[in-house]
């Protein structure tokens, strides 16, 4: 079976994992510090904080800036729904926006509409763009937005360690960005995640949150503990190097997408410039049906799966008390015809090619 996604590891990471485990030292230490001072020489100095995973990195985020209940977030409809559920697990109001079709991330011009179209008792305080599968949705536009309405920006760059746009590395935009570090994304720790920040005192704040409150005096506020372990900290270190191959060898499998199902019925991700193409997903014809594509797929050995999510069509959705500002049709489109289709360092061209003849074979079963 041709994996959807297959972590990249070696005699390098088993051998961190067993020299932390020697140590007898296993909560964060020595290797969680080092590896956060080796990310934020990636991310132009900023500080960062390493997480127990992307979801407590947005929560934990949201969190220290004072979001809660009275607030609204402005997030994007499609997208995975910890996106929503960090927003609404602190009491505030997720703002579902459209996204656009080809980019499948938020466009400033629709979250501005939709601030100015919402009508729920809660203050907009917040902007929560995703970029979606690595791409980059224009984070210099939505810094110049937020500060146009005095909002906070907290970049959801869960997919998008390594992108860069206007020669600066996703996720420094705004007060914060956060990333994940699960299996499907390029550099992995298992499960983790961590937060960027250019602010010493929101640093400091992160830190006392992520270990029970705890700061320089001792338990100084109430907190959670939301730490990343010694040895997780050792594999994202060994693989941090290696980040920069690991996206071109991804953008020439995207590439090679390109070249082949140009000439089938779905439509394409666009080549948004510093994309890190964490997954690549197509849009299906009306006439095909998802889950039978994945189906056929399977049967040709091949590991397929939807996007992402369309979240005001979720059944979870009626607990956050989310709010759109209208019906939101691409993200309905996108949630149900979207496609993600096998995407990772450890393929060649010819898997590639596998791909698109097993698919090519489905659609022209859907004519």
């Amino acid at each position: 079976m041709l994996r959807l996604a297959q972590p990249s590891f070696g005699a390098a990471e088993i051998e961190a994992v067993a020299a932390v485990l020697r140590t007898g030292r296993l909560v964060h230490g020595a290797e969680g510090e080092a590896f956060e001072r080796e990310l934020g020489e990636r991310l132009d100095g900023h500080d960062v904080v390493v997480v127990s995973s992307g979801t407590a990195a947005l929560h934990l985020a949201l969190w220290a800036l004072g979001l809660g209940p009275g607030d609204a977030v402005v997030v994007p409809d499609f997208t995975f729904p910890a996106t929503a559920n960090a927003v609404a697990a602190l009491g505030a109001r997720p703002l579902l926006v459209d996204v656009e079709p080809d980019t499948f991330n938020l466009a400033p011009e629709r979250v501005r509409q939709a601030i100015d179209a919402f009508r729920g008792p809660e203050r907009v305080r917040a902007l929560m763009p995703v970029h979606q599968f690595g791409a980059p949705a224009d984070p210099a536009a939505f810094a110049s937005l937020a500060q146009e309405r005095g909002l906070w920006l907290v970049e959801d760059a869960a997919c998008a360690l390594g992108a860069r746009s206007d020669g600066r590395p996703v996720g420094t935009f705004g007060a914060a960005g956060c990333f994940s570090f699960h299996p499907r994304k390029p550099l992995t720790t298992g499960e983790g995640g961590a937060i960027a920040v250019s602010d010493a005192t929101l640093a400091r704040r992160l830190r006392r949150l992520r270990n029970h409150g705890r700061g320089d005096s001792g338990f100084e506020s109430v907190g959670l503990n939301l730490r990343l372990t010694e040895f997780q900290s050792a594999l994202g270190r060994v693989q941090l190097p290696r980040l920069e191959a690991e996206r071109a060898l991804r953008s020439a499998l995207a590439e090679r997408y390109v070249q082949l199902l140009a000439a089938l019925p779905v439509r394409l991700p666009a080549p948004v410039p510093g994309h890190v193409w964490q997954t690549y997903m197509v849009v299906l014809p009306e006439r095909a049906e998802r889950d039978g594509a994945i189906a056929a797929l399977g049967r040709a050995g091949v590991e397929a799966g939807p996007g992402a999510a369309c979240l005001h069509e979720l059944p979870a959705a009626r607990h956050w008390n989310a709010w759109r500002a209208e019906d939101n049709p691409e993200s309905s489109r996108l949630g149900r015809a979207g496609l993600a289709l096998p995407l990772h360092a450890q393929m060649d061209p010819g898997d590639v090619d596998r791909v698109v003849a097993a698919l090519a074979e489905f659609l022209a079963g859907c004519a």
